[in-house]
C-alpha cells in the first residue's frame, strides 16, 4: 500500500519526461520537503491520481526563488523563464523551495 509518505504526484504534462529521464528534479515549497535522499516514491499524476513512474530520492536541498538557475531549468528540461514561470503559477506567494534531485527506478 502507498502511503502519503512514500507519495509524489506531479502533473500530466510531466510525465514524459519524467519517464524519460530529462526531468531530474522538482522544485517543491515546505509542504513537501519531508522526502529523504535514499527513500523510494511511487509517483502519480496529480490531475487523475494514476501511478506512473517510481524514482528514488537522491538529495533535497533548501533553495531560494532568486537562487533558480540555468542548471535547475535544464535538470527541469525547460527554460529558466519557463522554470520561474512555472514556479510562480504553481507557487504565487513562495520564495522558500527545496530542490528534490531524483533517478527513475
Amino acid at each position: 500500500m502507498v502511503t502519503m509518505m512514500n507519495k509524489i504526484t506531479f502533473f500530466s504534462r510531466f510525465e514524459a519526461d519524467i519517464v524519460s529521464g530529462k526531468k531530474t528534479i522538482t522544485i517543491r515549497d515546505k509542504s513537501e520537503s519531508y522526502f529523504q535522499a535514499g527513500q523510494a516514491l511511487s509517483v502519480f499524476t496529480n490531475e487523475t491520481d494514476r501511478l506512473f513512474a517510481r524514482i528514488r530520492v537522491l538529495s533535497v536541498t533548501p533553495i531560494q526563488f532568486e537562487q533558480l538557475n540555468e542548471t535547475h531549468a535544464k535538470q527541469e528540461n525547460m527554460t529558466l523563464a519557463e522554470l520561474k514561470q512555472v514556479i510562480k503559477e504553481i507557487y504565487p506567494n513562495d520564495n522558500d523551495f527545496f530542490v528534490i534531485e531524483f533517478e527513475l527506478i
